[in-house]
């Protein structure tokens, strides 16, 4: 079991997470080593900081209030 960031809540980490196994099965490679199924893998990266949001923003400086409407 990966442990989450504390930067990330809970939906977000398991989206990065399941975004990032689709494209490991599809073929891309691994941004770290070791052999691990393709769902630790993808939250491992997640969690270590190699996957970040596509608009290039840090999860820590995107405030809750913010994203609610």
């Amino acid at each position: 079991m990966v442990s989450r960031p504390a930067a990330y809540n809970a939906f977000e980490f398991a989206v990065l997470s399941g975004l990032r196994a689709g494209q490991l099965m599809r073929g891309c490679l691994p941004r770290l080593t070791g052999t691990h199924k393709t769902t630790m893998m993808a939250q491992m990266e997640v969690a270590a900081g190699k996957i970040v949001r596509a608009d290039g923003t840090e999860a820590a400086a995107v405030a809750p209030a913010a994203v609610l409407p």
